[in-house]
């Protein structure tokens, strides 16, 4: 995880990576994941009809990691596509993590790889990126984002690095 991330952001992937479904601005006990087609709207606490321009493109990109995380990849995907600029690290990340969910490993690997192109210091990405390798059984891949991760952390004590690690001993904490 980045050090200069805001508290809010802080506090809103902590909540998501505890699988909780959450948007930006807003709590884990209040935001709920939408129905099929709508996006939650952290200003006006409802969920809306989705369409192009309908929230910030972080609030978007949160949005769909939630989607992601709650196992409706199929919807990550559409909300990321309203992304006015869908080639963010972040986006592309969230792309990747929903694609290789699906089954598509190679094409989520392509994924992280544009995403670590465009921010070499993102830990998340690395962590998914060597959860892929292991998944594909490249261990020599996987051990080096592994230590880019431990570089960008200053230690071994991110929770990039400790998921990571644990995929690659074989015990993973959860199916990330």
């Amino acid at each position: 995880m980045r050090v200069d991330i805001g508290l809010g952001r802080l506090l809103s992937t902590a909540a998501l990576a505890s699988g909780w479904a959450i948007a930006a601005g807003s709590s884990p006990s209040d935001t709920p994941t939408c129905q099929k087609g709508e996006v939650y709207n952290s200003s006006t606490k409802k969920c809306e009809q989705q369409h192009s321009g309908a929230l910030p493109d972080e609030d978007l990109a949160d949005y769909a990691y939630a989607l992601a995380k709650a196992k409706r990849y199929d919807e990550a995907l559409e909300v990321l596509h309203l992304m006015k600029n869908p080639n963010t690290a972040q986006a592309l990340n969230y792309r990747g993590y929903a694609t290789r969910h699906m089954g598509n490993l190679d094409e989520g690997i392509r994924y992280y790889l544009q995403s670590v192109k465009l921010d070499p210091q993102y830990a998340q990405v690395r962590e998914y990126l060597g959860e892929a390798y292991v998944i594909k059984g490249d261990l020599a891949s996987a051990k080096y984002q592994l230590g880019k991760i431990k570089t960008i952390c200053g230690n071994t004590e991110c929770e990039e690095y400790e998921d990571l690690e644990k995929a690659i001993a074989g015990h993973p904490e959860d199916e990330s």
